[in-house]
Parts: structure tokens; sequence; C-alpha cells
């Protein structure tokens, strides 16, 4: 009994406890709802609310408490007129006006965002911040941008460089650093300018530190010039000249690079105070030079690419930043190249023979034509001195005519080498390209490749037996082909001249030489003298002319009858000389 009456007294005790909990929320939550029911949007507060109904002319919100405003619905429509909104969706209004009696709410979701805008104008301002806006048009002095609302962007703020296309920035969204602001004016300037100044100095300030000879940076290139490539390295401009472009040769930096592109470069001195700094780019890779006389030795077989052409010679590339000089003369035996455009071409690719290696200087000699049998050798083999060819004539010059010998080779008739008697005044008297003559191999110089020939040593000389045919004393009948203030010459024979002297001509009775001689008059003259070694005979009319008076005297007998003795003896006396 006991027992059930404590159960019954603490079942009891503990109804009163729950009774006065419950009593205890049911105020609390009195209370709450009274404070909330208390609390009613305000004119020119932001609150959230919710779209519930999209009409023709208004959006519907729900600012919650009961409460519901419309919102033009022009204040919803995007850039194409298009609805920017849907039923359920979130948006932030500004209360403009409210009406408790009747429970209307005027709102306005422009001026909710304009505000909230301003908001964070002044926090960046205040923070010294960056904002974002889009470009949206070309104005006088400057650009409009949209930042939540119209703000001016001056042009002298746009960067720190002009601007040569300023209608392609329209549509662009950037960052922008808020000058100065004045809500009330609504009046927002922005710059772009500042940032990038800015940057520069934060990446100036960086490079600085890594900044020393050796340092290996990124840079863009800004400028191209013959001499070289200015490279941006990020605040700081460097120059990579062109001999530290690459190790083999380029006619100008364009070849290879362009504004804008991004290289890697090797610091190679840093002039602080004057701000100057060299760069390199072929120092990132090892030297080709450091073991090309390894690579290719003096005798060696190399293929190559022609790079360039000169008027002395041709550029083979024989790798990356390895090339070697075909000089104009090791391209050919044969021929006589006046540029090594006539044999060779860029691009092409040729087999050459290393002749020398300087690898101080860098400069490597090579030789085409030794990678090919020098027909030389052949020629002098085939042709010895003496050998009769036969051949067509190639050329016709003032000094002689050439004759194909072999393929690539002529060889030359000197023009005193055409005729022992004839006096050529010119090969083409005698000969004219095309002709097929034989002559004889005088003399072979390989080393400077002169082949001598000759035709007249096909025959005799005939000067070499003049002494004995022309002996002093002889009677010879000739033409004159030549008058002058020494003499007379004389054509004996073809090829064979003799001359009379100006003393060996006969005397007028002045005493001064007979001037009645013309070329091709035939006359008779005694041979003085013969030197068939100088090609000489010395004649004489004046001796011939007193040899045959004495002839005359000799044999005259005159035919006198004497009239006394003393004409006898003489008469005897006279027959007694002439015998």
């Amino acid at each position: 009994m006991e027992e059930q009456l404590i159960n019954q007294q603490s079942m009891s005790a503990m109804e009163g406890e729950n009774v006065t909990d419950k009593e205890e929320v049911s105020e609390q939550s009195f209370e709450e709802l009274y404070r909330e029911s208390l609390k009613q949007p305000q004119e020119g507060e932001i609150i959230k609310g919710t779209v519930v109904h999209i009409g023709e002319e208004f959006v519907v919100v729900d600012v919650g408490f009961k409460s519901e405003g419309q919102i033009p619905i022009k204040e919803f429509l995007d850039s194409e007129g298009n609805v920017a909104v849907r039923v359920g969706q979130e948006v932030d209004v500004l209360v403009e006006k409210k009406d408790d009696e009747e429970g209307i709410i005027v709102l306005s979701k422009e001026k909710a965002a304009a505000l909230k805008v301003w908001e964070t104008i002044k926090e960046v301002y205040e923070k010294d911040g960056v904002i974002k806006g889009r470009i949206t048009e070309k104005v006088k002095g400057g650009f409009t941008v949209d930042i939540g609302i119209p703000a001016f962007l001056p042009g002298s703020q746009v960067d720190v460089k002009p601007v040569k296309d300023m209608d392609g920035l329209i549509g662009a969204q950037l960052e922008f650093k808020i000058v100065k602001y004045n809500k009330r004016r609504h009046n927002v300037v922005l710059s772009r300018r500042m940032l990038i100044e800015s940057e520069i100095t934060r990446q100036r300030e960086k490079l600085m530190e890594a900044l020393k000879e050796g340092a290996i940076l990124e840079g863009k290139v800004k400028n191209i010039t013959e001499f070289g490539l200015f490279v941006d390295l990020g605040g700081l401009d460097g120059l990579v000249h062109i001999t530290d472009i690459s190790w083999g040769r380029i006619k100008h930096p364009s070849d290879l690079y362009k504004v804008g592109d991004s290289v890697k470069v090797k610091v190679l001195s840093y002039d602080s105070e004057g701000q100057k700094i060299s760069l390199g780019i072929k120092q990132l890779i090892p030297d080709p030079w450091a073991d090309v006389e390894e690579r290719f030795p003096v005798g060696k077989k190399v293929k190559g690419k022609v790079v360039s052409l000169s008027g002395y010679g041709a550029f083979v590339e024989l790798s990356k930043g390895v090339e070697g000089l075909v000089h104009v003369s090791e391209m050919s035996w044969v021929k006589k190249l006046k540029h090594p455009g006539q044999m060779l071409k860029v691009g092409q690719e040729v087999e050459a023979m290393v002749l020398e290696v300087d690898s101080e200087k860098r400069r490597i000699s090579l030789g085409v034509k030794q990678c090919q049998q020098n027909p030389w050798d052949m020629v002098a083999e085939r042709y010895p001195v003496g050998t009769v060819i036969e051949g067509r004539v190639k050329n016709v010059t003032d000094f002689g005519i050439f004759i194909g010998i072999a393929e690539g080779i002529d060889g030359l008739v000197h023009i005193s080498d055409i005729s022992w008697t004839k006096k050529v005044k010119h090969p083409s008297e005698l000969y004219k390209k095309g002709d097929v003559v034989q002559a004889i191999v005088l003399n072979i110089d390989k080393e400077n490749q002169k082949f001598s020939l000759g035709i007249k040593q096909l025959t005799p000389d005939p000067w070499s037996r003049v002494e004995e045919k022309y002996k002093p004393g002889t009677r010879v009948t000739g033409t004159i082909t030549n008058i002058t203030d020494f003499g007379l010459f004389v054509e004996l024979e073809e090829g064979i001249e003799g001359l009379v002297h100006v003393s060996e001509i006969p005397k007028d009775k002045k005493g001064k030489p007979k001037s009645h001689y013309q070329v091709d008059d035939v006359i008779q003259a005694l041979v003085l003298n013969a030197d068939s070694k100088n090609r000489r005979i010395g004649l004489s009319i004046r001796r011939l002319e007193e040899q045959e008076r004495g002839n005359i005297l000799k044999n005259y007998t005159p035919k006198v009858e004497p009239r006394s003795q003393l004409g006898e003896l003489l008469l005897e006396e006279l027959k007694k000389n002439r015998g």
C-alpha cells in the first residue's frame, strides 16, 4: 500500500513538472511569434524574396510576412529582351514603398543591385582592391565599363602604352582599380593602367632578385632589329645580339623569331647602373664547335646542306650550329666558276671532303671536287707530251684557240703555235668554232690545269733549213712585203722573209738610197747571211748590182784598131788586167 502510494505521488509530481515545462515553452514560442509579427519590411531595406508569378507587365515577389510586391518586368529583361528569371527563383529586392493598410509593397530589383554595387565600390576603394567589369562602349575620352553600374575608364588609364585597336577592347571582361567615386553624383572613375604598373613593379622587383650572370629566365620577344632581339623579362628589357641567338649562321633574327614569341634566355652580363642586360639563347645548349675536330677530321667525307651562297663560295651546314665553306675554287676540277650558284643552290644536299679545320676561328674548309676523280690525272696518262690529238674548236680568242680534249678539259693552241710561216693577226682568220683540227701535245701543267697544244709543230720548221738553202752569195728572187725606214722586207717563200738593209739599197746620184721601190715589187738580191736560230736572212740589192756590173766589164772586149805602137801597148796592158 505504501509503495503504491509512493508511486502515485511520484507520478503526480512528474505530471506536475511536465505541465510546467509546456507552459514555459508555450510562453517562449508566443513571444517569438509576437516579435516576428511586429517585424515588417522597412522602406529602403534590401531583402530577399521569391518569384511567385511572372505576368506581362509585372513580376510578383513573395518577401515573407504574408507580403507580396510587384516589380516591373523590364527589370528582369536581358540584353536581347528575354525574361531572365523563373518562378521559385530567389532575388534581392529593395523595398521602395509599402502601404500597411492595403498591404501593397513596391519593390525594385535594379535599385537593390545598385545599392549593393555601391557597397562593393566603397569596400573595394577603401581596401585598395580590384573590381571586375566589362567594357561596353567607347565614349569621348575613354570607355564605359559595366561594374553593376556604368563607370568611366579614361583612355589614358587603359594601358601603360598606347592601344592601337581601341575598338577591340569593347566587350572585354577585365579587372580595374577604383580611382575615385561619388555616390551622390553616380560617378565612378576606373584605371587599368594602375594594375598593370603595379604588376610591372612587382615583376621587376622579383626579376631584380633573380637577375645575375648565368641566370636562366623566361621572356617574350618585344622587338626585332637586324642586330638582335629585345626580350621583355617582365619589367626590364634585355638584348640578345644576333651572334648570341644561334651557334649557326643566320641572316636576320626574324628568320627564327617573331614578336610575342616566348623564349628562354641566359643572362650573360648585367649593368645595374645603366640597366643594360645582355642575354644569350645559344648559350643554353653546348657549343657544337667544342669537339668539331673529332667529329670532322681532315680528309673525312661528309654530307651537308647548302644554307647560303656568297661570291666566293657556299656555306654548308654539317650539323646544328656547324658550317663549313666550300670555296668556289674547290667545287670543280675542270669548270672555271665565276659564282658558286653556277654549280650549287641553297637547300641542296652535297658531299664534300674536310680540307682544313680551325676550331678557334670556327672555320672548316671543304672541297666538293675532292670527292670526285681528278680528270687531269687521266689526261696526263692518256695524252703524254708528243701525242697527236684531234678535236673540235671550242672557243676562239685573241690569243689562240681552245680545242676540246676530254669532258671539261680544253687544250690551248697559242696564236704563236698556229703556223711556222704565216703572220696570224687573229686566230679567227684561220679557224672558227666547231672546226675539227689536229694538234700535238706540247705541255701538261696539272697543278695549274693548263694543257698546251701546237698545230705548227705537226710539220717541220722551214727555217731549220734556211742556212743550207740560202747560203751567202746566193742570188734570190722575192716580193717586197713591207717598206720601213731601215730597209725592205722581201718574202722569198711562204713564211720566209729577208731584209734588205737601207745600206744595201743602191744609191742615186746624190748619194741617197733609191726610193722607187713599192710593196709587191718583185726584185732580185744577193744573200749576205742566213741565221735559222734567230730567223733572219740578210739581203743586198746593191752588191748584186755591183756584181752584175763587174761581170759586164769582165766580159766586155772593145773593138779598137791601134793607130800606133803606143796604142797597141795600152791594149795589151788592158787585156792583161782583165785576165
